[in-house]
């Protein structure tokens, strides 16, 4: 069969496909291709710009041409050389050498991809595609959601909620804080992913520039492949490698996503309780179905389609992690195979966000079942009352309040205040322990 939305293997490239199509500018054997075309291009200028030769003005223009409007076509005329050389990246030197040749420019061809390994370029290729998507794609889908769950915690600041410790009712927090922990989480993370730095290899066959110095004997090429890495590509060389990156980095890189995708699982699995305590409902749209049997069901399958894909993705992430490090002697090929999968995870990540927005907006808050929560149990305030008791010097007053409250889940209002009154302390105080309510004994937080 043809490959089609139905056809395909994956979910990503089937029933997803509308919502990640976006990601093969980066990801796809076509992006792949389109990455490499761009390091070589930008190589021969580079090494043009150093005065190693002359490249015609004609062959300039031919080749942004190509760099800046790279298409299909274009791919899959180097796929069809690769079907003869069975060799992508040597694919990609002779495409680019026709290119010169067609602007008249044969005389500059052996500068294509020249001293270069494979991994030279596919080693600043495959980082540059990354750092791209992060900076375009992920970090910015990350912050939108950020921003969303700001805005809730804003708007939901004041709205008091019972806590449950270990599943118990526990002292009285706020739904607007409870969201900024999850945006403060997030945002750590995401520093932390800035921080990394996009490492790339550029050094030649076995990362000692064997092929350049013999040639070259005179020119510092460790220079020269910073400058072209560094201030050329934006990305960070590695300065002692094999003939491969070693990676380090860039599982840095997946070990934070999968950091941020046990936050969001951890968000996911809140919202999914607190929707089945009624703390929230969820807007019906019409026409929806939210169970094949039962009518009455609103099923928070937004936030369990998040939860599944953020799985997949971390034990995507989790072999990617632990196996590009590693790699026998100078290199073995098993990183190639692993790197054309990096945009899996990715795809699956970005579902996930977006499926977490779409559950986001479709909540209603169920305020008169968290007050009727905290009115049901004011056995909380124990801990309250039993504080002020010690700050007074009152005897055993933690005793006094387990003895009361304690597996007693009749513990009401007045049941609490008839405690109150029972202590031998003054008029004064014991007001004071009267004004202390499930809804009022929410603490302090900092402002946002």
């Amino acid at each position: 069969m043809e490959l089609h939305s139905l056809t395909a293997i994956s979910a990503i490239d089937g029933r997803y496909r509308k919502q990640v199509h976006h990601l093969d500018e980066y990801f796809s054997e076509f992006a792949l291709i389109k990455y490499r075309v761009l390091v070589e291009i930008e190589y021969l200028f580079f090494l043009a710009s150093k005065g190693f030769f002359k490249l015609p003005a004609k062959a300039v223009k031919q080749l942004n041409e190509i760099k800046e409007n790279f298409s299909l076509e274009d791919a899959q005329e180097i796929k069809k050389t690769e079907s003869i050389t069975n060799h992508d990246v040597k694919a990609v030197e002779y495409f680019i050498k026709g290119a010169l040749e067609k602007a008249g420019a044969a005389d500059a061809k052996e500068w294509v991809h020249f001293g270069l390994t494979s991994q030279d370029v596919n080693n600043t290729a495959i980082p540059l595609l990354w750092k791209q998507v992060l900076e375009f794609e992920y970090i910015p889908a990350l912050l939108n959601l950020t921003t969303q769950l700001r805005l809730l915690a804003t708007q939901w600041k004041d709205i008091p909620m019972l806590a449950r410790t270990h599943g118990q009712p526990a002292s009285p927090t706020r739904l607007g804080k409870e969201i900024m922990v999850f945006v403060e989480r997030i945002q750590g993370q995401v520093d932390q992913l800035i921080m990394i730095p996009n490492s790339a290899k550029f050094g030649g066959a076995t990362g000692n520039f064997n092929a350049h110095f013999i040639a070259f004997p005179k020119k510092d090429w460790i220079t020269l492949a910073n400058q072209f890495v560094e201030d050329v590509l934006g990305l960070q060389r590695s300065q002692f490698t094999t003939q491969i990156e070693h990676y380090d980095n860039l599982a840095a890189h997946f070990d934070c996503i999968k950091r941020i995708n046990n936050i969001l699982i951890d968000f996911c699995r809140d919202v999914w309780t607190y929707i089945s305590m009624d703390y929230f409902k969820q807007k019906v749209k019409k026409g929806e179905v939210g169970s094949s049997a039962m009518p009455h069901k609103v099923n928070p399958i937004d936030f369990e389609n998040a939860e599944g894909n953020l799985g997949i993705a971390n034990a995507i992430y989790e072999h990617l992690a632990a196996k590009l490090p590693v790699s026998r002697l100078q290199r073995d090929l098993t990183d190639s195979t692993v790197l054309r999968n990096i945009g899996s995870p990715m795809a699956h990540s970005v579902l996930a966000i977006k499926a977490i927005e779409k559950g986001l907006g479709k909540l209603v808050l169920n305020q008169a079942k968290i007050e009727q929560d905290l009115e049901d149990n004011w056995a909380v305030v124990a801990e309250a009352i039993q504080t002020i008791l010690r700050r007074e010097n009152y005897p055993n007053p933690y005793e006094a309040l387990k003895d009361l409250t304690r597996g007693n889940n009749k513990i009401t209002k007045e049941s609490m205040h008839r405690f109150i009154e029972s202590l031998k302390v003054n008029a004064t105080l014991k007001k004071e322990l009267k004004r202390i309510t499930p809804q009022n004994y929410t603490g302090i937080n900092p402002e946002w």
